[in-house]
């Protein structure tokens, strides 16, 4: 059977976030698109109702989104988002003896009981020097180094890490690369809104991409995996799905390089996204939990320093995601690479997770409705070390070829660096 032909300006595979807002952004800019998933829209940013509860895959925090780039896609495409601000006044560091402010403001700083008097004037001061890049990072040295090459103290040192740490979602941040280190902390310095949630969870946002493709006659395919591509003279011409095959003038690939290496296979493209499909990503132990009635705590965000975990209450900031009267916690506990498939230690992350759900939420067994475990979620394609770099958003050779995730070159960490790669990828093309 012939295969059908349909020709579009710009074929995106990927309906992850960042496959849907490259999509939203070029059919809205009068482009005739068409997007491919081979599973459910959303990708690892997914809403799963289960029971009334509404769970989403990882945490869908947004962090300086008034600094954003899906501040920008939320503005020019009209997006209806519905913020849901992170109070830092409800939000506490648990060092095992005592709780202390989160210096996220200057109110948290000179509250906290983390940093000494000295250290809270020392950190205010790199927090300034960040800001106007006095301190941008080392070439080829990471976060852990630099600070060790400066005269802080050590309750200041501890401070950037753990802030890393929470940021990047990741239990070795002395590994993270200071110029990334500080890239992102300049502007999230700058923000008036260093946390956010979306109401209605990532499927919210899932659904206003949606509505911005179809409005603007885009198309949409999902269980749509690429089997085959072409290519001739150093750009991609078709891609093949089914008894279905694309042609376009461009393609944007927002899959992760592992999937690229098997799309690309026998091309010359696969020779150069080898590198990265060989990368290890941030993975996390996520441990949510649906409650029947509400447990009573003057928080809503609590970070055990010494195990590099957190709880948030998620229905705190989304009552969407909840029964009448319920509530949803969600705690997620940084991962190293040795943790990852060992047994053992996955039940101490879960035992740990229920110890601190114990210390701050008591009550929270006897009104369990449904718990929700995830013991190796991957919160970014990407984990940022010395031996790992963000991939290009294109190869000079292949001029209709673009790549967008939170794997790629953007700013930001996280969905932000998905929406920014993507931003960037549209730019590209538009201005062709």
């Amino acid at each position: 059977m012939e295969k059908q032909l349909k020709s579009y300006d710009v074929v995106v595979v990927g309906g992850g976030l960042a496959g849907l807002a490259a999509a939203a952004f070029l059919s809205f800019n009068g482009k005739k698109v068409a997007l491919l998933e081979r599973g459910k829209l959303g990708g690892r940013a997914v809403t799963l109702p289960i029971k009334g509860f509404n769970f989403n895959f990882g945490a869908h925090a947004i962090y300086g989104r008034d600094t954003s780039i899906l501040k920008n896609f939320e503005n020019e495409l009209k997006l209806n988002i519905e913020w849901k601000d992170f109070n830092p006044y409800k939000a506490r560091y648990d060092s095992g003896e005592e709780l202390s402010h989160v210096p996220s403001n200057v109110r948290g700083l000179f509250k906290t009981k983390i940093l000494s008097s000295p250290g809270k004037i020392v950190f205010a001061w790199e927090v300034f020097k960040t800001m106007l890049s006095i301190d941008s990072g080392v070439p080829h040295q990471s976060i852990g180094k630099w600070l060790e090459k400066q005269n802080i103290g050590e309750d200041v040192k501890k401070m950037m890490l753990t802030l890393a740490s929470s940021n990047f979602f990741t239990s070795e941040p002395e590994q993270i690369p200071s110029e990334v280190f500080f890239q992102y902390y300049k502007r999230i310095f700058t923000t008036n809104k260093p946390v956010a949630y979306i109401g209605g969870g990532w499927q919210a946002l899932i659904n206003e991409f949606v509505r911005v493709i179809e409005e603007n006659d885009g198309d949409i395919y999902e269980k749509a995996k690429v089997q085959q591509i072409e290519t001739t003279k150093n750009k991609v011409t078709k891609i093949m799905f089914g008894e279905e095959q694309f042609e376009a003038d461009e393609f944007v690939f927002a899959i992760p390089p592992k999937e690229l290496l098997k799309v690309f296979k026998d091309t010359e493209i696969e020779d150069w996204v080898s590198h990265y499909a060989k990368y290890k990503s941030s993975n996390v132990f996520v441990y949510d939990i649906g409650l029947s009635k509400r447990v009573e705590s003057p928080f809503t965000y609590i970070y055990d320093r010494k195990n590099q975990m957190f709880i948030t209450d998620i229905s705190y900031y989304d009552e969407t995601c909840i029964p009448e009267d319920g509530q949803l916690l969600q705690a997620v506990a940084y991962l190293k690479d040795e943790d990852i498939g060992n047994t053992e230690a996955l039940e101490t992350y879960k035992q740990q997770i229920e110890a601190l759900y114990d210390k701050h939420f008591s009550g929270w067994r006897e009104n369990l409705a449904v718990p929700r475990i995830s013991k190796n979620a991957v919160v970014q394609e990407i984990k940022w070390n010395m031996n790992q770099q963000a991939m290009p958003i294109y190869f000079p050779d292949y001029r209709n070829t673009f790549f967008a995730g939170d794997w790629c070159q953007g700013q930001g960490q996280l969905s932000e660096l998905s929406f920014s790669s993507a931003y960037d990828v549209c730019k590209l093309i538009l201005n062709k």
